[in-house]
């Protein structure tokens, strides 16, 4: 019979403000490539910066409370 150690459990909150900046960079840019084709095609880009930036932060929020 084995002995389990203690269980461990991961966390998805960041462990300090960098791991977060990390995660919010990241967002930023998988959001910029569809809001790139979206400004190739005609929208504004004030539009199209503020509809990445709230998709990104709204990812990382989303990623923190799951």
């Amino acid at each position: 019979m084995a002995i389990a150690g203690p269980a461990v459990t991961p966390s998805p909150s960041p462990r300090d403000r960098s791991e977060l900046f990390n995660q919010l960079a990241v967002a930023c840019l998988g959001a910029g490539v569809v809001t790139s084709v979206a400004v190739a095609q005609g929208q504004n880009p004030l539009t199209a910066l503020g509809i990445t930036v709230f998709s990104a932060v709204a990812a990382v929020l989303a990623g923190q409370l799951l």
